[in-house]
């Protein structure tokens, strides 16, 4: 394969969705190292959360937190100036997302209109973010520590779709993960992969964008890249009516994401 570059999501895709494990990627994930290939984190999670599993992957490449609220480029990554970036703690911040604190307002506002009770992240204790994503204390706080993009539990099914009319009518945008809801401002992740693949293509030349996901959330920015890899799960049949052209390993989880990197980059 010529010059590439991989976008993944995370939980259920490169990491095993119970045990948050990527061990079964490794042999994918030490090629991509040999080869020079970037791996870019796109993510649900915080960049508390993503700062940690970068130092355990010992990855350097830009990553996409919170549903594309942002994306974060290490200084002097790409060889030209960012004029539309804020410098922030080492980074050079893409910023696309609404404020937490005008996201969990919002959310309470919709819940109230229609009727439809929610539990966010606002909402709960560490302990108990801890229990619902089978997190230990420690990775819940930095779950916690939210800055674009509130995950929530819908508690009344029969409500959902009002309380999720009620977040469109207020101008916000709602996914769905592997667990939870989410709400977030005018970003997605298929905005932040488009802003990071122009960036790379500046810096590098045109290349191969590579795509992995599991969840309706992933499926923008799947449709969006030239090599979309549709990771088996519980919504596999819903990603495949959105993206039919997609590839789909055999295997769920980082196993399956090892076989469709090593498969393609044998092509």
């Amino acid at each position: 394969m010529s010059a590439a570059v991989v976008f993944t999501d995370l939980d259920g895709t490169l990491l095993d969705a119970a045990t948050y494990s990527w061990k079964e990627a490794a042999p994918a994930l030490e090629l991509l190292e040999a080869r020079g290939i970037p791996l870019v984190l796109v993510t649900s999670k915080t960049r508390a959360e993503v700062e940690v599993l970068r130092g355990a992957l010992g990855n350097r490449h830009p990553f996409v937190v919170e549903n594309g609220g942002a994306a974060f480029i290490p200084k002097g990554y790409f060889p030209f100036s960012l004029s539309v970036a804020k410098a922030r703690d080492g980074y050079l911040a893409l910023e696309w997302g609404a404020s937490y604190e005008e996201l969990t307002a919002a959310l309470k506002d919709a819940s109230r209109e229609s009727g439809c009770r929610v539990l966010g992240f606002s909402d709960m204790t560490t302990p108990e973010v801890a229990e619902a994503c089978s997190f230990d204390p420690g990775l819940a706080a930095l779950a916690k520590a939210r800055e674009y993009d509130e995950p929530f539990l819908v508690l009344d099914a029969v409500r959902e779709s009002r309380l999720l009319a009620a977040i469109e009518a207020r101008g916000y945008r709602w996914t769905r993960g592997g667990r939870f809801h989410h709400i977030c401002g005018d970003n997605d992740k298929a905005g932040a992969v488009a802003a990071l693949r122009a960036l790379f293509e500046q810096a590098l030349g045109p290349m191969r964008s590579i795509g992995l996901g599991d969840a309706p959330n992933d499926a923008e920015f799947l449709a969006a890249v030239e090599l979309p890899v549709l990771i088996p799960s519980a919504h596999l049949n819903e990603l495949q009516r959105r993206i039919p052209h997609g590839m789909i390993p055999r295997r769920e989880g980082p196993a399956g994401w090892n076989e469709a990197i090593l498969g393609l980059l044998a092509a």
